[in-house]
């Protein structure tokens, strides 16, 4: 059974950049801050990135997974920062390729980021699988809590295309998480291939199962044009987060180039700035963590979670029969009613001018469209079938 979904994994999701577009040199152990912890235990060893510019607030480190491959991770570090994003990428792309995006995110949003190649990615080693990929974010998870003094509470997951499902796979599994960000994410793999009603056991990446055990916020980034995975994957995910943040559906932007929108780095910056004011969550109630008591603040468009995850612990079932996700035309009732007392913080008759108009010119959002397009972004063709396989 295994090896039917490796097939599935293979032939569906991976196609790491070849040749990888960078390289990783071990530094002599004088060179690393702290000799000790850059290589203990967990195969955690600072190496320097070659193909790219040197920056003195970017590191980069090989880390050992518990499934015995070592990945690549990069961190940028940015002063005065308070929260982490953890930046999972998507296909066809390694960290040579997404360097000076992170570099850009990590200023413009003032964040430390840190990012990796997947297992079999750039100069990972290894080969790609989904169970790989689990590991992979799992490995560099613990290098931010270790390493980095990062926590729980002031990290915000990041998953683009495929990389959605490592992210939400973990963010699942961590209760006190600040935030999560999917951006044109798919609610499985085989629901990309196919309009599949149900989840089957040899499936991937089943975020449709997993996104309704997130507890924090969860900001979905989707094109409308997206030719690779449709925005429905997007929409529906959106209405089974628990807590949702006005969404971001760029008019016209396809699955390769939403960085390019001026609306993509303002709406990003006013989450990440809504997330900095949200208090992190209780320590003494884990299990309701990510804002979802109705009485705790919340971040500016945040939506009620009450009611909306009544039936969510058995997930699998209830997912399986629900015809309303892969259905838009049905509306949730308990997801989409607002409470009258949240009505200042939805705002739901507001028009989401960052959404649906063209943001107006900026200095700073132009800026960073230009440069994300002067580095010709290649993260591109996710989920991309052999031409013998058809469409």
């Amino acid at each position: 059974m295994g090896g039917v979904t490796s097939t599935v994994a293979a032939r569906f999701a991976f196609f790491p950049p070849t040749p990888p577009s960078y390289g990783a040199e071990p530094l002599p152990l004088p060179a690393a801050p702290d000799a000790g912890e850059a290589k203990g235990k967990e195969g955690n060893v600072v190496v320097e990135l070659t193909g790219v510019p040197r920056r003195g607030n970017v590191e980069a480190r090989r880390l050992r997974t518990k499934r015995g491959t070592d990945v690549v991770a990069m961190y940028v570090r940015q002063t005065g920062a308070k929260l982490t994003l953890l930046y999972s990428h998507g296909n066809a792309a390694d960290l040579g390729q997404m360097y000076e995006l992170f570099v850009e995110l990590s200023a413009h949003l003032n964040v430390n980021l840190m990012g990796y190649d997947y297992s079999g990615y750039g100069q990972s080693s290894g080969k790609p699988s989904e169970q790989n990929t689990y590991a992979d974010i799992e490995a560099v998870y613990r290098c931010l809590i270790e390493t980095y003094a990062a926590a729980e509470e002031n990290i915000i997951l990041y998953g683009q295309s495929v990389g959605s499902g490592p992210t939400l796979d973990l963010a699942s599994r961590l209760p006190r998480l600040r935030a999560v960000v999917v951006h044109s994410p798919i609610l499985s793999g085989l629901r990309v291939m196919y309009p599949v009603k149900h989840t089957y056991w040899f499936d991937i990446y089943k975020n449709i199962d997993k996104i309704p055990l997130v507890k924090c916020p969860v900001l979905v980034i989707h094109g409308t044009a997206d030719e690779v995975v449709d925005c429905s994957h997007g929409r529906a995910l959106w209405e089974l987060a628990k807590v949702k943040y006005e969404p971001l559906w760029v008019k016209g932007g396809n699955h390769c180039n939403l960085e390019l929108y001026p609306e993509y780095i303002k709406h990003l910056k006013k989450f990440v700035g809504a997330i900095e004011k949200l208090p992190p969550p209780d320590d003494e109630s884990p299990e309701s963590s990510g804002a979802s008591d109705p009485t705790q603040t919340e971040p500016e468009g945040t939506e009620d979670p009450r009611k909306s995850t009544d039936h969510r612990e058995n997930t699998r079932p209830s997912i399986d029969h629900r015809k309303s996700t892969d259905c838009r035309d049905k509306p949730r009732g308990s997801t989409d009613r607002r409470d009258k007392r949240r009505k200042s913080v939805d705002n739901p008759d507001r028009p989401r001018a960052s959404v649906d108009q063209p943001d107006r010119p900026r200095k700073s959002v132009d800026r960073f469209g230009g440069m994300m397009k002067a580095v010709r972004l290649r993260n591109i063709d996710c989920f991309k079938v052999p031409a013998a396989s058809g469409s």
